[in-house]
This record gives structure tokens, sequence and C-alpha cells, in this order.
């Protein structure tokens, strides 16, 4: 049974892929979907949802369309979640991979290293970053990426440790093969399927991470942001409640979609494994 095939049986999976399309469509068909700068004023401000043809979703404090913030929002938070997710994978799997190859005191010093980003909690860092760097789209997922990479590292080393010893590995060593060539051909394909799993819990993370760093001001100024749109709403809470409510059910059904789309590739690799 392929891998497909296994995704396809779990009901979770379906569901969370189908709502990951969903919004990947809504974030590449953004500038068709609503044209120009989502932060532009429209209208007259605090309209209220389906009061104008124009801002169905209503405007916030300045006249800007809520919709337009939500859907061009979208692109920004899959945006961050996916290129942090990449990049701490890559950094994670490199570092995870030379210390279970290596061993030793390259392996020790590696791993303190880890212990030592794993200290800090992953907001803060962000936090300290992007408030040193400043504000971007880049500096975010950089920021993002410098507290998660420290579980991929640890699992990637994990499974190293355990298929170093295998006969395949051996034998590419006896026949000369070089220890990079090993590592990135025998030894990686074989210990990724387990980060995998765990990208979704990355990219999950992440998503909510940029939100906040937004809601606090520190997102990037000249993109729209689910984060920005919350705090946005903040000081008109009881008065325009839903300038705070739509974005938030943006994020709250982003994540869902994400956790179930892991959900199902857990379940695959489970499935996968137990049939070896």
């Amino acid at each position: 049974m392929s891998g497909l095939s296994r995704f396809r049986g779990s009901a979770d999976g379906i569901a969370g892929a189908a709502v990951l399309a969903l919004l990947a469509i809504v974030a590449i068909a953004a500038p068709v979907l609503s044209p120009g700068d989502p932060l532009n004023i429209v209208g007259a401000p605090l309209t209220r949802p389906f009061e104008a043809w124009a801002t169905p979703l209503g405007t916030d404090r300045l006249g800007r369309d809520v919709l337009a913030m939500i859907v061009h929002g979208a692109r920004t938070s899959l945006t961050v979640g996916l290129a942090a997710a990449l990049v701490a994978i890559a950094v994670g799997s490199a570092v995870g991979t030379l210390a279970g190859l290596m061993g030793g005191w390259i392996d020790e010093a590696l791993m303190r290293v880890t212990e030592a980003f794993q200290t800090v909690p992953g907001f803060l860092l962000a936090l300290a970053f992007v408030s040193t760097v400043g504000p971007s789209l880049a500096a975010i997922v950089v920021a993002i990426a410098l507290g998660a990479w420290t579980g991929p590292a640890r699992l990637v080393r994990a499974e190293v440790l355990s298929i170093r010893e295998r006969d395949f590995v051996a034998s590419a060593r006896v026949i000369g093969m070089h220890p990079l060539a090993i590592a990135w051909r025998e030894v990686l394909p074989h210990a990724l399927p387990p980060v995998v799993a765990l990208a979704s819990v990355i990219v999950a993370g992440a998503i909510l991470t940029e939100a906040a760093l937004s809601f606090l001001g520190l997102g990037d100024p000249n993109r729209a942001t689910w984060g920005g749109l919350i705090a946005e709403g903040r000081s008109v809470l009881r008065s325009a409640p839903f300038l705070s409510i739509w974005p938030g059910l943006a994020l709250v059904v982003t994540v869902l979609g994400v956790h179930l789309t892991g959900e199902g590739v857990v379940a695959a690799l489970a499935l996968r494994r137990s049939q070896a």
C-alpha cells in the first residue's frame, strides 16, 4: 500500500488536507480575490459586517476592508509557517545527522548547543530576535526557526544513531563512499520520515507565533496579518467584536487544518512501520 493510500485512509488527514488546500488557494489567489493593497482605506470606519456589499466583513477603525486583510493575511501566515518549518527542519536535520554520524566530541558539542537553545522558550527567543533585528517577514521566519530547529535535530540524531549501525551503511563505508555522501544518500532519507510528522507541529507553532508577534506590533508593517487585525480590534472589543472574531476564526481553522493533516501523516507512517 502506497503512502498516499495510507493517508487517504485517515479521515482526519483528508479533512485537514482539504482545509489547507482551500487556504492555499485563497492565499495564492489573494491578488485576484482582493485586488490592490489590503491596507488601503476603502470606506467609513467600523462598518459592521454585511452592511455594505463592498466590505462584506466590515471595516476597521481606519476604514480598511477586513475581508481583504484576512485574505491577504492567509498568504502571510502560510508563508511564515511553511518557510519557518523548512528552515527549522533543514538546520535541525543537518545538525542531527552530523551529531549522530560523527559521535564523540562533535556529538557532545552539538547536543550542548541544542540544549542551550531549548532552555529558552521559543516565543521569547523570537521576540528578542525580532526586537533586535527589526520587524520583517524574513526576520520573523528566522526568529521562529531559531526556536524550532532543536526538535528535528534531536529526533534526527536519535534515528541516525540506530541507522548508522545497519548493514547498508557499513557496506557504503566498505566501498569507500565519502562520509558526506553516506549521510546524504544512505542515512538522511531513512531518518526523515519521523521529522515529516513533526513538521505539522512546527508549522502550527510558527503561525501562532507570527500572529502573537503581529499582535504585539512586531509583525511586518507592510503586510496584512491576522495578529495585527486582532490587535486592531482590541480597543473596540465591546463595540466592534467582529474585528477580532474574524481573524481569530481564521487562525483556529488554519491551525486545526495543520493539526489534522499532521494526524493523517502520523497515522500513515505508523501503518507503514507496522507493515514493514
